[in-house]
């Protein structure tokens, strides 16, 4: 309820022009912008992951647009020079995208192209060589197979009826939350593997249909818009686990993909990025292993303050629930920070 009464606030803050009005006592210097997936052939529109994929169409809107009010596309490392020099150009935009989804190449590039607008794509080697699964793809695919699941769950067995809408859509939140709360980091697979069974679903095809593979994250790395960064080895959520396992996924996740590549990553992404997946001791180690800078999924424009915390830069996500350019318009303001963050213009993790 209170996720849904802030993004209609987005929304009317964006339609209403409140947000232009609030720039000047409440705007920063700039944003950097989360994508998941790019493309026009989403197979379920209305499927619980629906907000992680836009069209081409609409980010070449939204590029359009925020070059329209005079904001500039910056690469990664541009962005970390701007935040130390302020005063360095104007407003500016950096494009992220998380996972190495396959559409970033095929169906975001060519949008890229025409505007010349750089973006980083986060890579986890773990996901990219299929020793991690898309467990939220799997899981839609699990439920929308429409067949009685048996779950064990800590209460004991839980039984779930995916024939309907309502119960698909109730399966998947009881069986997200349980896997990301419940279920340790590294036995997601194996828990998953199992309700994949039940449901006759191959956990194993996703990746490959819908990730890019090492030659095509070659592709990516060689194009002067495009820049690879590390997103750990297996998307773990980094604050569940061990230091010493924290430390191992960030420190081998440039080094894999060193490897493959011939160079290793300047820029990381914190797996799920939210306050319970990414901490005070995550931004330290980010900064222990050397990357130049960490961003999470917290809600905010980019202030001159952010100089000192460049490894736990915000975002503003692209959200495919709502491909709206006055709700962006909203955000890159810098209104919906104060609201998202209770009045604070800058959270530092």
């Amino acid at each position: 309820m209170i996720d849904a009464a802030r993004k209609l606030a987005f929304l009317l803050i964006g339609h209403a022009g409140l947000g232009a009005l609030a720039k000047p006592l409440v705007g920063g210097v700039g944003a950097i912008l989360m994508l998941h997936r790019v493309t026009a052939f989403s197979g379920r529109p209305d499927g619980p992951n629906r907000h992680l994929s836009i069209t081409p169409q609409f980010l070449d809107a939204l590029i359009g647009e925020m070059k329209r009010l005079g904001h500039a596309f910056v690469s990664m490392d541009e962005a970390v020079a701007r935040l130390r020099s302020p005063g360095r150009g104007g407003q500016f935009v950096a494009l992220t995208a998380d996972d190495a989804y396959r559409d970033n190449l095929t169906e975001a590039l060519p949008v890229l192209e025409t505007h010349a607008a750089p973006m980083t794509i986060y890579v986890a080697p773990g996901l990219t060589g299929g020793d991690a699964d898309l467990w939220w793809e799997v899981l839609d695919d699990i439920v929308e197979a429409a067949k009685p699941l048996s779950v064990a769950m800590p209460d004991g067995e839980m039984k779930l009826d995916c024939s309907t809408a309502e119960g698909r859509a109730n399966a998947f939140r009881r069986l997200s939350a349980h896997i990301t709360s419940e279920v340790r980091e590294e036995d997601q697979r194996t828990v998953l593997r199992r309700w994949a069974a039940q449901a006759g679903v191959d956990a194993a095809a996703l990746n490959s249909k819908l990730l890019m593979t090492w030659d095509e994250i070659r592709r990516c790395a060689a194009h002067p818009l495009l820049t690879i960064g590390a997103h750990t080895v297996h998307h773990y959520n980094l604050k569940r686990l061990s230091r010493e396992a924290a430390v191992r996924e960030m420190y081998r996740s440039r080094s894999m993909i060193e490897a493959e590549l011939g160079f290793a990553p300047r820029h990381f992404a914190y797996p799920y990025g939210y306050p319970a997946a990414a901490g005070l001791r995550e931004t330290e180690l980010a900064r222990e292993a050397g990357y130049l800078s960490a961003v999470t999924t917290r809600h905010g424009i980019l202030r001159p303050e952010h100089a000192g915390s460049l490894h736990a830069l915000p975002r503003l996500s692209v959200n495919g629930r709502h491909q709206d350019l006055a709700a962006m318009r909203a955000m890159l303001s810098g209104a919906t920070t104060l609201l998202a963050n209770r009045g604070r213009r800058v959270v530092t993790v």
